[in-house]
């Protein structure tokens, strides 16, 4: 089988995509595109890839049918470096494989990372773990990144005056504070990836993660077009319902008149649905299961 590889992907090794004041993303290696995840599917029985249109439709048909695994034959290779805070919230995604650079065994950077302007804000009053949109008077801003940064450099001239001391390593670094910016390689499938995603890109994100996702996925796009594409459609574009809310939809749809689904099928028109794609809607509205 032949190694499957995008001239999109390929120019993007090894170039470091800036996120955040001094962080980056940068795609070592990868193995496997659109390509592999069509070969991968249709294995079972014996033919390998298609046209582009059929393994567009193959794709899409996986994602919207939850049927995960030919994914996981792509595999991302990431270096990141981000601040410390970012990287305990990344961590929990527990599906990856990880080495990030020690302070037991190196001596840190003095690289923090420092808010912008824009984005020092107040506490949300109804998100116990976001901040308003609004963000603070430009004078109070101000004066919060500078004492930010005061902070920063006082923590960081007392770790290098303990290391000069020869104090250990492991014991210097305990007082750092979670603005520091560290490194890690980071290697996941797609399947995984595309879940770290769907968390990591949603507006309820913390918007420092919500950063490196976005720029995640340009990668992604570059490497797996069309899984890219899927994932948008069927994934991050997309709402689920539980069975009581689609029993009222479907009600509503009803009482309304539109028992025969003619409004739905008109509405669909209109966002550009073909033919096949409102047939799909409509079987769904009916019966209430994934077709």
């Amino acid at each position: 089988m032949a190694h499957c590889t995008t001239p999109e992907a390929e120019q993007l090794l090894d170039k470091e995509i800036p996120v955040l004041d001094k962080g980056f993303i940068r795609l070592v290696d990868y193995m496997g595109s659109d390509e592999r995840i069509v070969q991968a599917a249709r294995v079972s029985y014996g033919a390998g890839t298609k046209s582009y249109r059929e393994d567009r439709g193959l794709i899409h048909y996986l994602l919207r049918n939850a049927h995960t695994s030919p994914f996981e034959q792509v595999i991302l290779t990431f270096h990141t470096k981000m601040p410390v805070f970012v990287a305990r919230q990344w961590v929990r995604h527990r599906t990856a494989r990880l080495n990030e650079i020690s302070g037991r065994y190196s001596i840190m950077k003095d690289e923090f990372f420092v808010p912008s302007l824009d984005d020092l804000a107040a506490q949300s009053a109804d998100n116990k773990q976001g901040r308003e949109a609004q963000p603070l008077p430009p004078e109070q801003a101000q004066a919060v990144r500078e004492s930010l940064i005061e902070e920063q450099e006082t923590a960081f001239r007392l770790y290098s005056e303990r290391i000069e001391q020869g104090l250990a390593r492991e014991l210097c670094r305990v007082n750092l504070p979670l603005s520091l910016y560290t490194e890690w390689y980071w290697q996941i499938d797609l399947h995984n990836l595309f879940h770290f995603l769907k968390l990591r890109m949603d507006h309820h994100a913390q918007a420092e993660i919500r950063a490196y996702a976005e720029a995640m996925f340009e990668v992604v796009k570059a490497v797996c077009p069309l899984a890219a594409e899927a994932f948008e459609q069927h994934v991050l574009g997309a709402v689920h319902f539980s069975a009581q809310e689609f029993a009222a939809l479907k009600r509503h749809l009803v009482e309304t008149g539109n028992e025969d689904f003619d409004g739905v099928s008109a509405a669909a028109d209109k966002e550009g649905m073909k033919s096949r794609e409102t047939e799909r809607l409509i079987a769904k509205l009916r019966t209430g299961r994934n077709v």
